[in-house]
């Protein structure tokens, strides 16, 4: 044996060499930026277009924010701190904030109203969203702040409110005793029931109109982002329920309910908004008696809230077809009748298919509320192009007022669309 052999010696290493650290290009920002805006040619192209279109954007954008300014009580004045710097007059903003949120015939010092039922806002909605984490008993909040910010908002007795959710409640107590004979025979009874304690209560009212009552202030008073916030938050709030109904009637076996409700999505899916909004406004009162006094606000309620129930109602129909057979034969095997097998079983799987449907027609919904203002409802939208740009103080005031009302609705659709991502992952048990 040589030498060479003889002195090769066998190692085994007894400890872990410690793992080297990656290159700095495979990992942190450098690895997305390479991966996500340079990963090849047409890409690299593309984000450097998009580069100098932010730059161009931003450098004027900055400008205009940064040397704006909020003093002044007139366009004159305002031009005149600005000195021809490029800023913007946010003085506008400043001056007539309270058009803005409230309209401008909201009475000044009744305003209080309307923001304590804002502020109300954020105790009754928590509860419907995140059911899952908070007690069943704070439900009561979400079911007694309709008619807590009715009567804030309009005034009037406080025994219109109490006397209207007790109908409502009479309604619904009837529906649960005679659902067990059928679920449409005890909806239309449930119904019955309402309208009856709903007419009995406004006899009740009239009479009574001076117990605990606020001042009165007319609809037609109602503008500004309050009544956005208003119809939004109202026709959301009415359109989903009245959209699983119609859902639910599609695909009825009974042909006089399958046939009302195909006609009703098929008919005001075919219809613009704006046309019903118009109907709304003046056509609706050639079927009303002589003297009778239909609210404008319940008029057009009622009109979106239809409109988008009809569209609501079709994305639910999708979730219901999405799902397999398999899980209405599951119901029929447990013994279930259809009332329980949709509330139990066939609903919450279709309406967590149907989340991001459901939230576009929303976001959708409240964005089309500023179409009010072509039936000379003065909105955000309808105080900006009305009452303020067409005012000497601030004429050629345009894009500070627009500004602002893209923040205000940007703020609450985007709030919404994030809920809805979270409720998706809250949900998402299949993938965990």
């Amino acid at each position: 044996m040589s030498d060479t052999h003889a002195q090769s010696v066998a190692f085994v290493r007894k400890t872990e060499i410690p793992a080297s650290p990656p290159p700095m290009a495979e990992t942190g920002a450098l690895k997305w930026v390479r991966e996500n805006l340079f990963s090849g040619p047409f890409n690299t192209i593309m984000t450097l277009l998009g580069l100098l279109v932010i730059f161009y954007l931003l450098s004027g954008l900055i400008p205009w924010i940064v040397n704006g300014t909020w003093e002044g009580s007139n366009i004159q004045e305002c031009r005149a701190i600005l000195q021809g710097n490029g800023g913007g007059c946010f003085a506008v903003i400043a001056d007539r904030w309270p058009q803005l949120l409230f309209g401008f015939q909201y009475p000044d010092y009744l305003r209080w109203r309307p923001t304590l039922a804002f502020l109300l806002l954020f105790a009754a909605v928590p509860p419907a969203l995140f059911v899952m984490y908070l007690p069943r008993w704070t439900l009561i909040a979400t079911a007694v702040y309709p008619f807590v910010a009715y009567w804030l908002i309009w005034g009037g007795t406080v025994l219109s409110p109490v006397l209207t959710a007790a109908s409502l409640l009479a309604g619904y107590l009837v529906f649960q005793k005679v659902e067990r004979r059928g679920f449409v025979l005890g909806l239309a009874a449930g119904i019955a029931t309402a309208f009856v304690a709903l007419t009995i209560s406004g006899f009740i009212t009239s009479a009574a109109s001076g117990v605990l009552a606020l001042e009165l202030v007319e609809s037609r008073a109602m503008g500004g982002f309050m009544l956005n916030m208003i119809l939004g938050t109202v026709c959301v709030s009415l359109s989903i329920p009245l959209g699983i109904l119609l859902a639910l009637g599609r695909q009825s076996k009974l042909p006089i309910v399958k046939g009302f409700c195909v006609v009703f999505i098929e008919f005001v899916r075919g219809v613009p908004l704006i046309t019903l909004l118009f109907v709304a406004n003046v056509v609706l009162a050639y079927f009303l008696p002589p003297n009778a006094n239909f609210d404008l606000i319940i008029r057009v309620i009622i009109m979106i809230t239809m409109f988008s129930a009809a569209y609501i109602a079709e994305v639910i129909r999708g979730g219901l077809a999405a799902l397999p057979k398999g899980q209405y034969e599951a119901a029929d095997s447990l013994g279930l009748d259809y009332p329980q097998a949709m509330r139990l079983i066939i609903l919450p799987q279709a309406l967590k298919i149907s989340i991001p449907g459901i939230v576009n027609v929303a976001v959708g919904l409240f964005k089309d509320t500023t179409l009010v203002s072509i039936i000379s409802m003065f909105d955000l939208v309808g105080m900006i192009r009305g009452p303020i740009l067409s005012s000497t103080q601030w004429v050629g005031v345009y894009w500070e007022l627009w500004a602002a009302a893209c923040v205000l609705f940007f703020i609450v659709c985007y709030g919404i669309s994030q809920y809805s991502q979270w409720l998706e992952r809250q949900l998402r048990t299949d993938h965990r």
